[in-house]
């Protein structure tokens, strides 16, 4: 590559340097650890390949081809802004989550692997009653993760996902259409379970859950750059500050549209486990009915409450 990334740093260590795949990847891993970019290796192979148009795992075939100089100077403008800490899923446009790929924009939270504890229960639910169609809400869909990676793992289940952003929603019923289940999913802008009354099906739903905005205001000052500078706060952080909020409303705003017996699945932080099942017990008609985690995270993550018939 030719000039210079946008620290200063020369981009040719040499003038008898021939910019190979393999070089520009040593080269470019050495750049984001020194500057504390996430994925450090991994993020510089899947930003050349973004670049290259191809898969990660070509690469490792064309070590000693050189790019083009149009796709050097593209993967040098996506280096450029992961040194800026843009995450790069927005860099790449998507997020793999629970197999499946997804769009993701910076109107959307990032998927993450521990909500796939929160996924994996819901799917598990559906399964001891494959014979109904189990009635599910989505509240704050973002990207849609929840509710598509659902829909295509439990054939029985009819989901409504409910945002309040607009341009959350836009992605997540473009990711539904993406993957063939936009039939399935209905997609409502809405605060919490403040659902138009079409939305809501007779008897209410099955079962709700929810990946809400849980990190508080004093923790979110302390994040990554790359999260705290550019996934939407909104997402992130209740506008209370102690990262309860969404916990209470949904304690106190989801019994209405819950069936009789119905269920909750909620994420929460590493550290808010007996917090949030302080909250449901002060809200009362709830039924704790245990936790959840993923099987290399040392956190339950995922709390499961019951409406006490």
């Amino acid at each position: 590559m030719q000039g210079r990334y946008h620290d200063g740093m020369s981009e040719n260590p040499g003038n008898s340097t021939t910019w190979t795949v393999g070089k520009l990847l040593q080269w470019t891993t050495q750049w984001f650890n020194e500057r504390h970019v996430e994925g450090g290796r991994l993020a510089a192979e899947l930003l050349l390949a973004r670049a290259m148009g191809c898969r990660k795992i070509e690469l490792y075939t064309r070590y000693d081809q050189e790019p083009t100089p149009e796709q050097r100077t593209t993967f040098r403008e996506l280096v450029r802004k992961a040194g800026e800490h843009v995450p790069i899923a927005y860099l790449l446009g998507f997020r793999e989550f629970f197999s499946l790929e997804f769009n993701v924009t910076p109107a959307v939270l990032i998927p993450r692997p521990e909500t796939e504890a929160l996924v994996q229960r819901a799917i598990d639910l559906c399964r001891t009653d494959p014979n109904r169609t189990w009635r599910i809400l989505d509240i704050g869909t973002g990207s849609g993760c929840i509710a598509v990676s659902i829909a295509k793992y439990a054939s029985n289940s009819a989901l409504v996902a409910a945002d309040i952003s607009a341009d959350a929603l836009a992605v997540a019923a473009g990711n539904a259409e993406k993957h063939g289940l936009a039939e399935r999913i209905a997609f409502v802008q809405a605060d919490c379970a403040a659902l138009p009354a079409d939305a809501l099906p007779a008897g209410g739903f099955d079962l709700v859950v929810s990946n809400p905005p849980y990190i508080a205001e004093s923790v979110h000052a302390e994040l990554p750059p790359h999260i705290r500078d550019h996934e939407p706060k909104l997402a992130l952080t209740p506008p209370s500050g102690d990262g309860l909020e969404m916990y209470r409303r949904l304690a106190s705003e989801v019994p209405p549209v819950l069936a009789p017996a119905g269920r909750l699945l909620a994420e929460v932080g590493h550290d808010q486990h007996a917090a949030v099942l302080e909250v449901f017990a002060a809200a009362g008609g709830w039924d704790y009915a245990g936790s959840h985690r993923n099987p290399t995270d040392p956190y339950d993550r995922v709390v499961e409450f019951a409406l006490r018939s």
